[in-house]
């Protein structure tokens, strides 16, 4: 049994991996999507299978920094995080190779899963998607521009998800994600401050704008997505054309916020929308945005807005996972004791 050199502080180590996290690096973990035990085991796929042609049994979920996080958003079900910007460097080969062995290892249950897809399985130890979504903001991490590089020259595509509050880090960012998502939970300053929770810099809402002025030029496929919370920041069509007007992106994701996780200590099953309502906020949206609604899953309560359906395309591959990459060790991590 391997203990990880994680990093993370402890208490939070600990609570990640009984949710089933495997921590990789000093600050990263891997976690299997819902989406992904689905795909292989009942041959359905998550919304952005739907939505951009995603194999949802061949995703790999995780985060370069599971611990560290800038906001303190009212609705993210995730774990809380450390109190402390950390400084996030690790290799960024071995950061994807430890990751794909984590991965491999937390699908090991599924090899003799008589439900699951056999074939499915055995492509899955070799990921062609990797959602750098897990938890935490992505962008503290030092060297994601070179672990970026590194996905794609083993053809795994990427779809990196920010909270947009370090446009220099996106506007610096080479090469760019095959996607990158650009969460707008808020319509407007006002809302921001009060549900995204800003922790060390007062200006984060204007940071976002400043990212959102950025997408226009970046030469990547660009996604607004609206976490939508009735009570909260459902409606305000008008703030939010305004936004993704600036951004301009190939696509806007309606999203409803969901009560599950560390979100019920903060709002109420009465804040989540129902899939209608989802629709009617994406209905009123896009034609101020000049788009249309092209899709929706009502499972996962989104819907997709913008003016095309573009699969992804998976870029080439020019490097190959070591043959003998085996699987990481099984991880125990327990609280430490008083």
């Amino acid at each position: 049994v391997q203990s990880p050199i994680t990093r993370i502080e402890p208490e939070i180590a600990a609570r990640l991996a009984k949710q089933s996290y495997h921590l990789v690096g000093e600050h990263g973990g891997v976690k299997v999507c819902h989406w992904t035990k689905q795909s292989l085991i009942a041959d359905r796929s998550c919304y952005k299978g739907t939505f951009y042609g995603i194999e949802s049994h061949a995703c790999m979920q995780m985060a370069p920094n599971v611990d560290t996080c800038n906001l303190a958003c009212t609705y993210c079900w995730r774990e809380p995080h450390s109190e402390t910007l950390h400084k996030i460097d690790d290799d960024p080969y071995e950061l994807y190779l430890e990751s794909v062995r984590a991965h491999r290892r937390l699908l090991t249950g599924y090899g003799g899963n008589p439900k699951a897809d056999r074939e499915k399985w055995l492509e899955a130890q070799n990921p062609k998607h990797v959602a750098i979504s897990l938890n935490g903001e992505p962008t503290l991490y030092s060297r994601l521009g070179e672990f970026l590089e590194v996905c794609h020259q083993h053809g795994t595509s990427t779809f990196l998800v920010t909270n947009g509050s370090l446009p220099k880090v996106i506007e610096n960012l080479d090469p760019l994600p095959t996607q990158l998502y650009v969460s707008v939970d808020a319509p407007n300053k006002e809302i921001f401050d009060r549900i995204c929770k800003p922790k060390f810099d007062q200006g984060a809402f204007h940071k976002l704008e400043r990212t959102l002025e950025l997408l226009p030029s970046l030469d990547t496929r660009t996604v607004c997505r609206h976490t939508l919370i009735k009570h909260e920041s459902l409606g305000h069509h008008e703030d939010y054309a305004r936004l993704d007007n600036i951004a301009d992106p190939d696509f806007i994701e309606a999203k409803g916020y969901v009560y599950v996780g560390k979100s019920r200590n903060n709002l109420s099953i009465e804040n989540m929308p129902s899939h209608q309502d989802v629709l009617d906020f994406s209905h009123r949206l896009a034609p101020l945005v000049g788009r249309d609604v092209l899709s929706d899953r009502s499972e996962s309560r989104v819907a997709l807005i913008g003016r095309e359906m573009v699969p992804i395309t998976l870029p080439e591959r020019v490097r190959k996972l070591p043959r003998d990459l085996g699987i990481a060790k099984p991880q125990q991590i327990a609280l430490p004791q008083a």
